[in-house]
């Protein structure tokens, strides 16, 4: 094996957080999350996530907290819960929320009725006159010209499509039948109704996936003209997503062929006018995000990257996690224990972590090198500060998939797929970790 796909081999994490998420712990309950959300200055901009842990089916590829459902009862309890968890925030009421975010699971399986009235009792709770995007995950198979009208009457200003690939074996090996004519469908409808901000989620290193099905499904999804692309590899962790247990690994691609699919991916949208952002997504140059990027702004959190600016994430939901200045937290995975904890009036808050000043620092760290592809160590104590980090950085540099000068780390451009393992080099919890994660490339 050569030394490049060695490096493509090891597991390392996504750094959406640092910490990462393996690493809080119970020490933060319900208790800590309320002082901290009661600090937060008056002035504080913040921003929100609600997550629905609910699909039809499950694809068999899917790493996201989500459950199959066919039926409305569960659905319905909990949207009940998000309205009670919202009731437990009357010490944000009227502080201005930037960004809104609704993920899961396919959070449009709440339906209009329901969409709407958490939607309103989010604006009775926040002030929305400076929010900048209001998104939601949408499954193209799932959408009707009804649910948009809803989702537009609620104000959604940025739809993301799951597209995957396009390849109707790729789709029957994933356990997700999608012909593309429903995915052109659904974003005709949403710009039919004024939507228009269009994002598209595409996949490598899928089962019986080849490197020509990933070309033809970025060409196809650049024909939407979505303003933003993601490609992100799959992440095969059946130990951890038991379902996953249902694809075939022998029909998996192995390394140099996934290190190829995404290189061709990410050739393919350049050469149809996308920039490439970050570790794994692209944007027409006019693109907010795309901009934020050239000019340094661009930031990484719990949905990829993205250009909020927010001083607070508040999550909302079963999993869902929140960021604010102390720390992070998190809420029940289970919905069980979620839902307890938010009926008889408290927050679901199970665990988190206490940020302190090393934290901090490495965090930004991580989270330039992730967001600029470079890194001025000059700015954070120097290079002496960070000489044993600088040493684990060899293997890259000799390999030209960065450069270290002096205070300076930048990322080649065939580096751009082995950030990861350059942001993990930051990570001071990266030797106490037993969590197994998905391989770097």
């Amino acid at each position: 094996m050569s030394t490049a796909l060695a490096l493509a081999d090891r597991n390392v994490p996504r750094y959406t957080s640092y910490p990462t998420a393996p690493h809080f712990s119970a020490a933060i309950d319900a208790g800590v999350y309320r002082g901290w959300l009661e600090a937060l200055p008056p002035e504080a901009a913040l921003s929100l996530y609600l997550h629905v842990p609910f699909c039809t089916e499950l694809c068999h590829y899917c790493g996201c907290n989500t459950r199959a459902v066919r039926k409305r009862g569960p659905i319905d309890a909990y949207a009940e819960r998000l309205l009670d968890e919202i009731a437990l925030l009357p010490m944000l009421h009227g502080r201005k929320l930037t960004h809104l975010h609704w993920g899961g699971g396919t959070p449009s399986i709440l339906g209009p009725e329901w969409l709407q009235k958490i939607a309103d009792r989010l604006g009775a709770t926040f002030d929305l006159s400076a929010l900048k995007e209001h998104a939601i995950e949408l499954d193209p198979r799932r959408l009707d010209r009804t649910l948009v009208r809803a989702l537009k009457n609620i104000g959604i200003t940025r739809a993301s499509l799951g597209v995957q690939d396009v390849s109707p074996h790729v789709q029957q090996a994933i356990g997700r039948i999608q012909p593309f004519e429903l995915v052109e469908q659904a974003a005709a409808w949403l710009r039919d109704e004024g939507i228009t901000d269009l994002n598209v989620d595409l996949m490598y290193g899928l089962p019986a996936q080849s490197v020509r099905d990933v070309a033809r499904s970025a060409e196809l999804a650049a024909g939407l003209v979505a303003q933003r692309m993601a490609l992100f590899g799959y992440a095969h962790v059946p130990w951890f997503k038991t379902h996953q247990k249902l694809i075939d690994e022998h029909a998996l691609p192995g390394l140099a062929e996934r290190l190829e699919q995404a290189q061709v991916a990410a050739d393919t949208l350049v050469s149809l006018g996308y920039q490439a952002v970050g570790l794994d997504h692209f944007a027409l140059p006019s693109d907010e995000l795309a901009i934020a990027a050239r000019e340094k702004r661009l930031r990484r959190n719990f949905q990829g990257y993205t250009t909020d600016e927010a001083d607070a994430l508040v999550g909302l939901g079963a999993s869902a996690i929140g960021k604010l200045p102390q720390g992070f937290v998190q809420n029940a995975p289970d919905l069980a224990g979620y839902a307890r904890a938010v009926s008889a009036g408290t927050f679901a808050t199970v665990k988190g972590l206490t940020l302190n000043d090393d934290d901090r620092l490495r965090g930004t760290i991580i989270e330039r090198l992730m967001c600029d592809l470079e890194l001025d160590l000059a700015a954070f104590g120097g290079p002496a500060r960070f000489a044993a980090e600088l040493e684990a950085l060899a293997p890259l540099a000799k390999e030209g998939l960065l450069r270290v000068d002096g205070a300076r780390v930048a990322v080649s451009e065939r580096g751009r797929p082995f950030v990861r393992i350059a942001a993990a080099a930051f990570d001071a919890y990266a030797a106490k970790s037993q969590k197994r994660h998905s391989v770097s490339v």
